[in-house]
């Protein structure tokens, strides 16, 4: 007869272990509080009028901005992040320089090297740049698996890439938290979650944490 004890252990190592490991990582009180500054910051970005521009543009570094009224998706995440003191132009280019085979390079850019006017603002870098210095998180069809301050990323189609943020607000007829995001309206908070093929799922909490 087997012993209780080996019972016990066999169960911790087939079950419950494999378990833990794929259990997201546990938020800290002090990420937990930069994570609510972030989406707060996110929502307020929904009351300003940007209209949607893809054009690359020249701007200083560190602390970078195109015009404040026009942007892209990846904008709204720059400019919520350094709403709580991250400046995420310094913080991509700084890990680019030194890891630059790390970050795709394709073929339409046809990069050599960095580029801080525009690095920053490409979804596939941001990728990268989440999943290298933040937590990658379970892509999931479960809602309550993205919680406020994930950042999503989609393929639009034919691999057009998209970025969002989710936020503390929720959706009265799904449930589901909703996200701040500009797919060409500006920003917007919307139930927009699973509206596209999503290719990513983070946590960020800055260069300190």
């Amino acid at each position: 007869m087997r012993h209780p004890v080996s019972i016990v252990v066999l169960w911790l190592t087939l079950v419950l272990l494999p378990t833990l490991a794929q259990s997201p990582p546990a938020v800290s009180l002090a990420n937990r509080d930069f994570l609510q500054k972030l989406v707060a910051a996110a929502i307020e970005r929904t009351h300003h009028v940007v209209r949607y521009d893809p054009a690359y543009v020249r701007i200083p570094y560190p602390n970078g901005d195109v015009p404040p009224d026009t942007g892209v998706c990846t904008d709204e995440i720059i400019r919520a992040y350094r709403a709580v003191g991250v400046d995420l132009q310094k913080e991509v280019h700084e890990d680019m320089l030194h890891n630059f085979s790390a970050y795709p390079n394709q073929r339409r850019w046809l990069l050599a090297h960095t580029d801080t006017n525009i690095d920053h603002r490409r979804v596939p870098n941001l990728m990268a740049f989440f999943s290298r210095k933040g937590e990658s998180l379970p892509v999931s069809a479960r809602a309550e698996e993205y919680t406020p301050g994930d950042l999503v990323t989609w393929d639009l189609g034919g691999n057009v890439p998209h970025i969002g943020i989710v936020v503390d607000r929720k959706s009265p007829q799904t449930g589901r938290y909703l996200i701040v995001h500009n797919i060409g309206r500006g920003p917007q908070m919307e139930n927009v979650l699973f509206n596209w093929k999503i290719t990513g799922h983070y946590r960020y909490f800055g260069p300190s944490r």
